[in-house]
């Protein structure tokens, strides 16, 4: 099964049941990074890049995730702002998305990796 079409189901506590697609956690995952203080994007790795080309829908917006029962690990390829502490955007991007995940989601967050593609220049001096 490719992973965009995995699902997770949670436990039941009615007539049926809840299943969330990893393209769901793609998404939170996504914009809570992105919302985050020198955060300057995500980087699209070449997967991403290779979706895009061949005109793969749903490419993963630099975020991946992997589920294993009722947890949950991401890693997330960021490109910070020229000037803002490395340590602390991490930081602040993990709480943040595993918040974000986990309060929206009611899945467990095992890991956040952060992976750092680059710096951005593009404020500098404005």
């Amino acid at each position: 099964m490719d992973e965009q079409e995995q699902a997770v189901p949670l436990p039941e506590e009615g007539i049926g049941e809840v299943r969330i697609s990893t393209d769901v956690i793609v998404v939170i995952a996504h914009t809570a990074a992105t919302e985050t203080e020198g955060v300057a994007g995500m980087s699209a790795g070449i997967a991403d890049n290779i979706s895009q080309v061949l005109g793969r829908k749903g490419a993963s917006k630099g975020v991946k995730v992997e589920l294993s029962g009722q947890e949950t690990s991401i890693d997330l390829f960021l490109i910070v702002d020229y000037g803002a502490r490395i340590p602390d955007v991490a930081w602040r991007v993990q709480e943040r998305v595993k918040t974000a995940v986990e309060t929206m989601t009611g899945l467990n967050v095992k890991a956040i990796n952060i992976h750092v593609q680059g710096v951005s220049f593009e404020n500098k001096g404005q």
